[in-house]
This record gives C-alpha cells, sequence and structure tokens, in this order.
C-alpha cells in the first residue's frame, strides 16, 4: 500500500514515499483495520522526524527487548485519521465494516499518513456527522491533549466549570483553540493569550478576553487581571516562573503545562535515569507549589474513544468546530 515513511531520523529529506509497503494486519482481537480517507500532520510528527521521544517510543514499542535491534523503521508518521473501518478483531462489538470513524494513533503505533491504519478499538470513534473526513482529521489529537489536559489532569468538567475563571496561555495554537472552545462550552470565563492577528479568531472561539503578548510585558498585565481558577500552559519556558502566581491560593487552582521533560529527559540521559530525573522533578514541584496552595501538574496526550465520542458530541451540537 502507499505510505510517506522515514528510514532514518533528520529533516525532510528522510521523508520517502512507498507504493510497497505491507498492509496493516490486525493482531489482537480488539483491533479495527481503518481505510483513511483523510489525516493531517501535528507538531508532534515534525518533532518524531528528527528524533525526538525515540527512546522512550522505542520502550513502549518493545518493553521486554525481545527484539535485539531497534525496528522502528521504515515508521510511518501521521496521528489523526479520519476514515471507514474495513475490518473488526473478533471482540470489537461497537463498530462494524462501513462505519465512519476518527480517532488518534498513539506515537509509539504505525501513523496514519498511508492507505491503511491499524487501531485498538478503544483509541476509536464515530466521526462527528456535521463534518467533512479533511474537516474532522483536524480534530482528533489536538482535543484529545487539551481533553487530557483540562479534564484529566486537572479536574476540570461540564458539572463543576461553571463560573471558573481560566486562563489559556499559548491560545491560538491547536491545542489552544480547542481548549478555549471546550471551557468555554462548559461554563467558564475564558482569558486567551496570543498575538494580536488571533484576537479576532480567540473572540470568534468564545474568550471572553484576549491579551496580546507582544503589546507590552505579558506578566505585568494578566497580574491587573482577578486571579484564576486554572491555567493551561502551552508555551512553557519562562512563564512557569510566574504564571502560577495568577492563581486563587488554597481554593484548589489548578495550573497544568503541556510542555515537559520527560520525552528529552529519556533521550538524553536513557531510559532508568531519565525516568527518575523526571519523578524527581515534577514531585518537587507538586510539593513546592503545593505548600503555597496551589496544584502543579504535568499533561500528555492520551488515545481515547470514549472522549472523542464526548468531543463528537460538541462538534455536533455546534459547541466545538475545526479550526484550520
Amino acid at each position: 500500500m502507499p505510505s510517506w515513511v522515514i528510514d532514518r531520523y533528520g529533516r525532510n529529506e528522510v521523508l520517502r514515499f512507498s507504493r510497497d509497503m505491507v498492509l496493516p494486519a490486525i493482531r489482537f482481537p480488539n483491533e479495527v483495520v481503518i481505510k483513511v480517507h483523510a489525516a493531517s500532520l501535528n507538531p508532534i510528527d515534525l518533532s518524531m522526524r528528527s528524533g525526538y521521544g525515540a527512546t522512550a517510543l522505542n520502550m513502549k514499542r518493545d518493553p521486554l527487548k525481545l527484539n535485539s535491534v531497534e525496528n522502528e523503521f521504515p515508521l510511518t508518521l501521521g496521528r489523526d485519521v479520519s476514515g471507514v473501518v474495513m475490518e473488526c478483531g473478533l471482540s470489537v462489538s461497537y463498530f462494524k465494516p462501513g462505519d465512519e470513524v476518527w480517532a488518534a494513533i498513539p506515537p509509539w503505533k504505525q501513523g496514519t499518513l498511508s492507505e491503511f491504519v491499524v487501531a485498538s478499538g478503544n483509541e476509536v470513534s464515530f466521526k462527528p456527522k456535521c463534518l467533512s473526513h479533511t474537516e474532522a482529521a483536524a480534530l482528533p489529537y489536538v482535543g484529545l491533549t487539551a481533553w487530557s489536559a483540562i479534564n484529566k489532569v486537572g479536574g476540570l468538567n461540564q458539572k463543576n466549570c461553571g463560573g471558573k475563571r481560566v486562563l489559556i496561555l499559548g491560545a491560538s495554537g491547536g491545542v489552544g483553540t480547542f481548549a478555549v472552545q471546550l471551557v468555554k462550552a462548559w461554563g467558564a470565563h475564558v482569558t486567551a493569550v496570543c498575538s494580536n492577528d488571533a484576537s479576532a479568531l480567540m473572540k470568534e472561539l468564545g474568550a471572553d478576553e484576549v491579551i496580546d503578548y507582544k503589546s507590552g510585558n505579558l506578566e505585568e498585565q494578566l497580574k491587573t487581571l482577578p486571579l484564576f481558577d486554572f491555567i493551561l500552559d502551552n508555551v512553557g519556558g519562562s512563564t512557569e516562573k510566574w504564571a502560577l502566581d495568577l492563581l486563587k491560593k488554597w481554593s484548589g487552582a489548578t495550573y497544568v503545562t503541556l510542555v515537559t521533560p520527560f520525552l528529552i529527559n529519556v533521550d538524553r540521559l536513557g531510559v532508568a535515569d531519565g525516568m527518575l530525573r523526571t519523578g524527581i522533578t515534577i514531585s518537587s514541584k507538586t510539593v513546592k507549589h503545593l505548600c503555597k496552595g496551589v496544584h502543579y501538574r504535568w499533561a500528555f496526550f492520551m488515545p481515547s474513544g470514549p472522549c472523542l465520542d464526548e468531543i463528537a458530541e460538541l462538534v455536533d451540537s455546534g459547541k466545538v468546530y475545526y479550526i484550520v
């Protein structure tokens, strides 16, 4: 089958179009084969092309080290897919051949820049009826990343989010635009930080306040606003040094960042030392900020068909729509 693959890590020149990739086969009874109608690219694909996270991802692919050599190549990139179910494993009862579905494939699996892709049934969801395949392919990875940070890690949901003050740093990116719509759909007051050229988009998506980080000292601008109940940081870097001071103390307020050193540590130090360094870092920061009356959390993309079901409901109801 045709696929875009890489045979080594590097820049764009390592990409290779092949018509000879082996058709994916169902290996476990909970898997489905999807015929890809549309796929999309995310920053994670560019990072993986360059080798980012390779050590941790190879450990996930072969945790028992049954293979004597690394066997990730040829590697197909692409996480998002919208398409049609072609075949189901014996234990899959929720889907059948012909169903229109969407999914975000975990980065340790072969990706979606291919004619067919295999996914676990619990990673797949019925595609929103109001979206074409091309539109639908723009949402799963960023949607699930935002959902993981806000709901699974941050603890916000439709029942407890109403009236809360939420700050989104890096609001005009893929995850940020989804996050703004999600917490607004749940009734939050949303402050979005972006550049001025994205201000109109943020207002269109429902942001109550938009702060242009280029118009002056961002920290000082935000300090003039009332304190927040929740902060989602898509930027990282120096923002972590002052952003937690914007939270309401001793109220359960939470800061969640998607910019973490986990994969970098494992790549640089190896699995054991990298995980140890990461554990020490997150533990020390969590305790440090907890003593100051706020919660500090890291979040990561989590594949989930059930979460995509909820996202599809929001999309079909008009509360969230795709961004190109």
